[in-house]
């Protein structure tokens, strides 16, 4: 009889560790908004969200969630002047719109880095050609090509000489100077 209920303590243990492991890793999961992070190099699905001009986010077909930050750029967070007109323009070119997205890297975030197609149009860069973001040159650098690199700079600079966008105030601070001036009470 002991041994019956040395056995059966067991079992409860190791039901009950189950359990809790398996609670853990649904609070795990939802702390990070039910976000995923994909696997393999790409993630197809349609956008259902936005975040900001540079973030969105995307439902596969097995309707898994990502959390996208658009590579190689920087757009004006939503407190800063046009910062919520890049979010517009984003949403009017990708929303409820199928898009294939390149994963570049995961941030430190647990976001997905990436470079998103909307068809054949890179996003990311029409957020740059439409004066909505800055090419962001320091993240750029370590990952995107010398042949896309040159066509980004190209755009920000007609953007910027045309007006277009955010340049349409010749003094914009970009995004990252505004997030460390807030960082130091600068802001």
């Amino acid at each position: 009889m002991r041994l019956l209920n040395a056995r059966s303590g067991t079992a409860r243990l190791m039901a009950m560790v189950a359990l809790l492991l398996a609670l853990w890793a649904g609070w795990q999961w939802q702390g990070r908004g039910g976000q995923h992070r994909a696997a393999a190099g790409e993630i197809v699905g349609t956008v259902v969200g936005i975040s900001d001009g540079d973030t969105l986010t995307v439902l596969d077909a097995d309707h898994q969630r990502y959390k996208v930050r658009l590579a190689f750029i920087d757009a004006p967070e939503k407190s800063q002047p046009y910062g919520m007109r890049a979010k517009q323009a984003l949403s009017d070119l990708v929303y409820q719109q199928q898009v294939r997205v390149k994963v570049v890297e995961q941030d430190r975030y647990g976001r997905n880095v990436g470079q998103v197609w909307l068809g054949e149009q890179d996003v990311n860069f029409r957020q740059v050609q439409q004066g909505m973001a800055w090419h962001y040159q320091q993240y750029a650098r370590k990952g995107q090509s010398g042949e896309d690199f040159s066509r980004y700079e190209s755009a920000q600079s007609e953007a910027q000489g045309q007006g277009s966008g955010l340049w349409a105030d010749r003094s914009a601070e970009p995004p990252w100077q505004y997030r460390r001036n807030q960082r130091d009470g600068a802001g």
